[in-house]
């Protein structure tokens, strides 16, 4: 399997990751300060205006460190978890509309990481997160809705296709809602619309749902023209990529 990384992107914000965390912590510093060095009868307004930008900074922060600081990193877990299941296959990381996309002789599958922990349930379109206690204001990003993530993400990268390979007509593309965090959770995914699992779920999923059926090979090359082409765009060496097979 080929891995092909927007390392520059990676970068870039892995350093707005420390800096919005640098500074919303000291926001909320300074807003707790505010009542012990100002006698401002309007002091209360400006620790609370203080509070709520220190929480949001940190809020992004947290989210994007999660994504783009934390070791192993999403993407990288994404790697482990499919490599061995698509030997054939290559993968773009924060290269295409959407952030992890794996194309495979068969067709394209788009990945949506999530890192989210505690109860999570999902019935049809419908998630639900409990059991976080505070961590669900500190700590955490919110789940979201995983289900339209991948649904929006399958749209884009069909749109790409279209845009940037207009001679394919047609491809199958698949989308995996996957968990990438190691820590203990409690998953429910029986019921989700889309197919939805931990890391450790996704070799054996993949080998069980496997398409027999491959691309045409016009079909198949117009696609990574279009995506190798889209990958030396924003900067990824492509001749370089690493394999990890």
């Amino acid at each position: 399997m080929i891995v092909i990384r927007n390392d520059k992107r990676i970068s870039r914000l892995r350093l707005i990751s420390q800096i919005t965390s640098f500074l919303g912590f000291g926001a909320l510093m300074a807003g707790l300060a505010l009542i012990f060095i100002s006698d401002n009868p309007q002091v209360f307004v400006l620790q609370l205006g203080a509070l709520l930008i220190g929480w949001i900074l940190s809020q992004i922060g947290i989210y994007l460190a999660h994504q783009y600081v934390r070791k192993p990193r999403p993407d990288e877990v994404l790697d482990e978890a499919v490599r061995k299941s698509a030997k054939n296959g290559r993968f773009y990381h924060f290269i295409l509309p959407a952030p992890h996309v794996l194309l495979l002789p068969s067709g394209i599958i788009v990945f949506v990481a999530k890192y989210q922990t505690g109860k999570i349930r999902a019935e049809g379109d419908k998630w639900k997160q409990s059991g976080l206690g505070l961590r669900r204001f500190f700590g955490q990003a919110n789940l979201g809705n995983p289900t339209k993530e991948a649904e929006s993400s399958v749209a884009a990268v069909a749109s790409f296709i279209n845009k940037h390979a207009p001679e394919v007509e047609e491809v199958p593309i698949a989308a995996m809602i996957v968990f990438t965090t190691k820590g203990e959770s409690e998953l429910d995914f029986k019921k989700s619309n889309i197919p939805a699992m931990h890391y450790t779920k996704v070799k054996g999923y993949m080998k069980q749902h496997k398409r027999k059926d491959l691309l045409p090979e016009n079909v198949y090359s117009g696609i990574r023209a279009a995506f190798d082409a889209q990958a030396v765009k924003v900067g990824a060496d492509v001749e370089d990529a690493v394999s990890a097979n």
